[in-house]
């Protein structure tokens, strides 16, 4: 694992809030010289501590006007149907994020969808003719004041 000191934390920090500052701004941001800058953002791209960069994408300008949450139970607890599921939900392009959790159910999905009808079309015919999913639980998402998702 890479040592992270004070002075990677501040460029991490502004980073994730713009990801396309210049380094001369990144530098004077953190109170590096831009050479002493560059060659810290490059060690953290190599260790793997910055593993990319990503635009951040208005849903509404993109044709998303419903998020969800939604937990997943499955009826086996094998290996077998865990692959099989998550096989099927990297297809879904309605699944913006899949975690496998612990707890009661076995997945935490993000949904993001034109609207209501085109949820329920993912809900029914996606995760609906599954085999694997025994429970599904949706958690509508009304507002958002608080995401740092980049």
């Amino acid at each position: 694992m890479a040592m992270i000191d004070e002075m990677d934390r501040r460029i991490l920090r502004v980073l994730r809030r713009d990801g396309r500052i210049s380094n001369l701004a990144l530098a004077e941001r953190v109170g590096l010289s831009a050479s002493a800058c560059l060659r810290r953002v490059a060690a953290l791209e190599k260790s793997g501590v910055i593993r990319g960069y990503r635009a951040v994408l208005s849903p509404e300008k993109t044709g998303v006007g419903f998020v969800a949450y939604i937990t997943v139970g499955l009826s086996s607890h094998t290996k077998a149907a865990q692959e099989a599921f998550e096989r099927a939900i990297s297809q879904a392009p309605e699944v913006r994020e899949c975690h496998n959790i612990t707890g009661n159910v076995e997945y935490l999905l993000r949904i993001e969808a034109a609207d209501l009808v085109a949820y329920k079309h993912f809900h029914t015919e996606v995760l609906g003719t599954l085999p694997q999913v025994n429970a599904v639980t949706s958690y509508v998402v009304m507002g958002s004041p608080k995401d740092e998702r980049a």
